[in-house]
């Protein structure tokens, strides 16, 4: 199982970005695929998640900026990140979650899911 997130940058506040994860080893009725992301000094935190069924969750306070979405031809699961802000600077990870079970909801993870390497965001003027 492997994961491996790209697509960040320096971008303007208010600007977008796309992240992909490209993911082999496995296929989208294993598990379900989730963002994570950790700013400076802070814990990580679940930004959003895409089960095998197609349902998405999205932590509260990003609804309506970002999307996930998912390419089973290409092998990989997108972050779309819009109306950027500085508080949304950081790294991001995607990762696995059991397809079964609340995590992929609650978008939890923990050391024992399959991670990408990161991929630094910053949004700065």
């Amino acid at each position: 199982v492997q994961l491996q997130a790209s697509g960040g940058g320096l971008v303007h506040p208010g600007g977008s970005l796309r992240l992909s994860c490209v993911t082999s080893g496995f296929t989208y009725d294993d598990y379900s695929i989730a963002w994570f992301r950790q700013a400076p000094g802070k814990e990580r935190e679940g930004v959003s998640c895409l089960k095998a069924n197609g349902d998405t969750f999205y932590t509260d306070s990003l609804k309506g900026r970002f999307t996930i979405s998912r390419d089973n031809a290409k092998s990989t699961v997108y972050l779309q990140m819009n109306s950027l802000k500085p508080e949304d600077t950081g790294v991001y990870y995607c990762a696995t979650l059991p397809r079964y079970g609340s995590r992929c909801h609650l978008i939890q993870a923990d050391e024992n899911d399959y991670w990408g390497q990161g991929t630094q965001v910053t949004v700065s003027s």
